[in-house]
């Protein structure tokens, strides 16, 4: 190998390893924040396992959406806060696979109305939160 291409095999893999890091800070950040809004959510909820998986993923959603925006309009010109905040935070925040499982457990309980309720009234506010998130900052710049 050449001396260039071992300096590029070197700075491709510390850029990585940078970029593994700042995923892991914001998952980790995210999954505590997750966890704090379920023990919140307990406190003042009765049945609150599938407001708590819904209000995070909604407002998972909104943020992702902000995020986004801020990315488009250059607010957030680092790209690196890109996997500190989408791909770390919002990945550890929102619970899709707790959605899923409880989704699974509601069906195979025979609430299948309620799973389907679950589903709609999820993936419908979720994708308004990622529009709401974006038009709040296109509207600010």
């Amino acid at each position: 190998m050449h001396k260039s291409s071992i300096n590029r095999y070197i700075k491709h893999n510390q850029m990585i390893g940078k970029e593994i890091l700042l995923v892991g800070l914001g998952g980790g950040i995210g999954s505590i924040f997750r966890y704090l809004s379920s023990i919140l959510n307990a406190k003042y909820f009765q049945s609150a396992q599938l407001l708590a998986t819904f209000s995070v993923n909604v407002l998972g959603c909104i943020l992702i959406g902000i995020f986004l925006g801020l990315i488009e309009h250059q607010k957030l010109s680092n790209p690196n806060l890109k996997y500190l905040f989408i791909t770390g935070f919002c990945g550890g925040f929102t619970t899709f696979s707790a959605f899923a499982a409880e989704n699974m457990q509601l069906i195979s309980t025979g609430n299948s109305f309620t799973a389907i309720l679950y589903i709609l009234s999820t993936v419908v506010f979720s994708l308004l939160g990622v529009f709401l998130g974006h038009y709040i900052i296109q509207n600010i710049s």
